[in-house]
């Protein structure tokens, strides 16, 4: 089963000049009791955007750059590999970027996705949720409080 983790705001955004737009806690705390022990796979620029390998996970790095290395990650050069790198992981979990997910959306079992109730002015975007193949499985709403600046709820789709 291959996962897409993603938050995305309205009109399907996920970030601007390869950062989150927003902080939600709740969001990361979840994110990481999810994926951790799991297999993640990520584009270059997402994995520098976070600075270091994430912990408890085997980190996997996509990238053209044949010479590209990172510390304590596997690093291929397509998506197909990067699946292939997570093959005794029952569950790996891709983390995006935006072409990462426009890509693997076409071949992933579950999309977990955050989404966060706002409008934020963003340059990369989630691809549009086919509502012919996914179906919503299980939602949680949650409203914004003290930590947790917007309203957000978490979806998971299945495919159909």
């Amino acid at each position: 089963m291959i996962t897409i983790i993603a938050a995305i705001a309205t009109d399907n955004a996920l970030g601007k000049d390869n950062q989150l737009i927003w902080h939600l806690p709740n969001d990361l705390k979840r994110f990481k009791k999810v994926t951790s022990g799991h297999h993640v796979i990520m584009g270059r620029k997402t994995f520098e955007s976070l600075g270091r390998p994430l912990p408890n996970r085997v980190n996997i790095i996509i990238t053209r750059n044949s010479d590209y290395t990172a510390d304590g990650c596997v690093v291929v050069h397509s998506l197909q590999e990067a699946v292939n790198a997570a093959k005794d992981d029952s569950n790996p979990f891709i983390l995006g970027g935006a072409q990462i997910y426009k890509q693997a959306i076409e071949m992933a079992d579950v999309l977990d996705l955050t989404f966060v109730h706002h409008s934020f002015e963003a340059d990369a975007f989630f691809p549009t949720i086919n509502m012919e193949i996914w179906k919503e499985d299980t939602r949680e709403d949650f409203k914004s409080d003290e930590k947790n600046k917007f309203d957000y709820s978490f979806v998971k789709f299945v495919r159909r």
